[in-house]
């Protein structure tokens, strides 16, 4: 089974264009999407609609936008970093906020990485290589954070 990509994203656009630039890369993975918070955790701690998902399914990387309906990014960020199964999954944020206090919080929270959209189609399909490569292939993932995964 590849590593899943877990993009959280409620913008059929920006939901779109990260697709097709993860499809783009040369890397092997599973990308899964979910629209809001809430849904991010039930898939992330196999509750609720995702109860039944196959727990052997590797997530190596969450995107998540932060102006999410339902469960905020931030307080999906909060509640990862709070529980120990989750507390060291890589977590980039992919979001429209410009602004400097969200950028401030999110690493103060523990954010791993944090790109602002809408960016160049060119520009963000590289970087969703680089990001594919370097969190599905090159990096090490912590063995405690492969309880929940």
């Amino acid at each position: 089974m590849n590593p899943v990509i877990l993009l959280v994203e409620d913008n059929p656009t920006d939901e779109k264009l990260t697709v097709r630039a993860f499809n783009k890369c040369a890397v092997p993975h599973q990308l899964v999407v979910v629209r809001d918070g809430a849904e991010a955790l039930d898939f992330i701690f196999a509750t609720g609609a995702h109860a039944g998902r196959d727990p052997a399914m590797d997530i190596r990387v969450v995107l998540l936008d932060l102006m999410l309906p339902r469960i905020s990014g931030l307080d999906v960020l909060r509640r990862l970093r709070a529980d120990p199964r989750t507390s060291t999954l890589p977590v980039v944020v992919l979001t429209a906020s410009k602004e400097e206090e969200d950028v401030v919080e999110t690493y103060q929270l523990g954010a791993n990485g944090y790109v602002r959209k809408p960016v160049d189609f060119v520009e963000f399909a590289g970087a969703a290589a680089t990001i594919g490569l370097f969190w599905l292939s090159i990096n090490q993932p912590a063995p405690a954070a492969r309880g929940v995964r």
